[in-house]
């Protein structure tokens, strides 16, 4: 028995041992999951079991061992099989080694031994195995000192990293994804690889690469991993609008900040309070149409006008792009870039009734998250100012409150339809009904009448004298 056997107290590892004792195979946990065992990260579902041999046969026999027996699905041209029990999802696969073409990151496989297999492996810290056969349960394999890298939080690759990152492109991403995660540093020889072969990306579905990035979106302080993905170019492949962010221009002595380190701030802070993908992919977008509205004018200085507007057209361009959802999650980005300048407008000035109102309206059931936005993006280093801004935003907040129990305008719709004002009337669709409808949204959100159906159905009648429309119904 092993020293690292208590980590492996688990009905699966016990049904692998036995099945191994039968097969007379080699059999291992690989991976992820011997990993995250020295990492502390909490009991991992998935779990990866390298076998000397066939791998499909084998997990029909390890799952022969449970009752009821789970269903094995297995994939005869990639040799591998999985299961799932008690809500973990085992795969097995059979001890291979590869090799791949230049224009492509699927590998050629063959049979091969561990060793093989965790040659194949992308970084040490992934290649060391527990053996799981009964004389030597829980021995730690680590050929590539991994245990020793994730002792120095390094991210290294069992062989030549311009060869691991030129087979397997990907690879690159997920190295800058653990380095973020993990709080890592990547070696110096597999950083320049990185630099080296960033071009070769290229060859990698958008799909999988926004998965990656979307793991360091989500790390504990995304800032690093951005940094390096900048640094090694890979940021050129994936997300050019983000990069021209980048710079300070001066002009008489005026520059304005550098956009792209206050993006990567508001990113920062937002992953400090939220762990929202897409509030998250909203404080790196917020900012993205200033260099298309940059402008310096005299006397005044740099502005960028209208940003917000701009920015949120921007969102559906860059998600079709990086083949992100064009649904709601989408739209919820858009509302953010659109309305991020609202509270700090109102912080600013005096926090009125009508401008709570409208900001309610407006953001509806994403108001939190829009203070939350709004919050992060006082990057200042004047202290004092950014105490003044907190202390306003949390007026913003009872204010959001107090509205919101007095006329409960979150997600509202005006208590007086278009329909009913055609009805009304008796006249087809128009701007008027438009014109009459808006009247009675604006009265609503200013306080001249309650938010109620009868105060807004007599303003409609009054409009609609106005505009000599009589009554046909009521």
């Amino acid at each position: 028995m092993g020293k690292y056997e208590h980590y492996l107290n688990h009905q699966i590892f016990r049904a692998v041992s036995e099945a191994a004792c039968e097969t007379q195979l080699m059999a291992c946990v690989v991976g992820g999951y011997v990993r995250d065992c020295f990492l502390d990260r909490g009991d991992k579902n998935d779990i990866d079991i390298a076998v000397v041999g066939s791998g499909i046969d084998f997990a029909h026999t390890v799952a022969s061992k449970f009752s009821p027996v789970p269903e094995v699905q297995f994939f005869k041209n990639f040799g591998t099989a999985m299961f799932t029990h008690n809500n973990r999802k085992i795969e097995f696969v059979g001890a291979r080694k590869e090799s791949y073409r230049n224009d492509s990151r699927k590998p050629l496989v063959e049979d091969g031994t561990l060793e093989d297999d965790q040659k194949r492996r992308d970084f040490t810290i992934n290649a060391m195995a527990f053996d799981l056969r009964k004389s030597t349960f829980g021995e730690l394999i680590d050929p590539f000192e991994g245990m020793k890298d994730l002792e120095d939080k390094i991210i290294r690759t069992p062989l030549d990293p311009d060869i691991t990152f030129s087979d397997d492109p990907l690879r690159m991403m997920r190295a800058i994804r653990f380095a973020s995660q993990l709080d890592f540093t990547i070696e110096p020889a597999c950083y320049e690889a990185i630099s080296r072969n960033f071009a070769r990306l290229g060859i990698v579905s958008m799909e999988r690469v926004v998965d990656e990035l979307n793991l360091i979106i989500l790390s504990k302080k995304p800032s690093g991993g951005f940094r390096m993905l900048d640094e090694t170019g890979l940021l050129t492949l994936i997300f050019p609008e983000l990069l021209e962010l980048k710079g300070v221009e001066t002009i008489d002595g005026k520059g304005h900040k550098d956009n792209f380190y206050h993006t990567l701030a508001v990113l920062d802070n937002v992953a400090g309070t939220s762990d929202n993908l897409w509030l998250r992919w909203s404080a790196l977008l917020h900012d993205i149409a200033k260099p298309a509205t940059k402008k310096f004018i005299q006397g005044t200085g740099w502005t960028f006008h209208a940003h917000d507007f701009k920015g949120s057209k921007m969102v559906a361009k860059i998600f079709r792009r990086l083949k992100l959802p064009l649904n709601e999650k989408m739209k919820f980005v858009e509302k953010m870039v659109l309305l991020h300048l609202r509270p700090i407008v109102l912080a600013e000035d005096s926090v009125t009734d009508s401008a709570v109102r409208r900001l309610l309206y407006e953001a509806g059931d994403d108001v939190d998250d829009l203070m939350l936005l709004c919050e992060a993006d006082i990057t200042s280093k004047n202290q004092v100012k950014v105490k003044n801004f907190l202390e306003n935003f949390e007026v913003v907040r009872r204010k959001l409150v107090e509205i919101e129990e007095k006329d409960k305008l979150r997600n509202w719709k005006p208590p007086v339809t278009g329909d009913l004002i055609m009805r009304t009337f008796g006249i087809p669709p128009s701007r008027l009904v438009g014109e009459i409808k808006e009247v009675i949204t604006e009265a609503i959100l200013e306080g001249q009448i309650p938010n109620d159906y009868e105060a807004a159905f007599q303003l409609m009648l009054d409009e609609g004298k106005k505009h000599g429309l009589t009554t046909v119904s009521k």
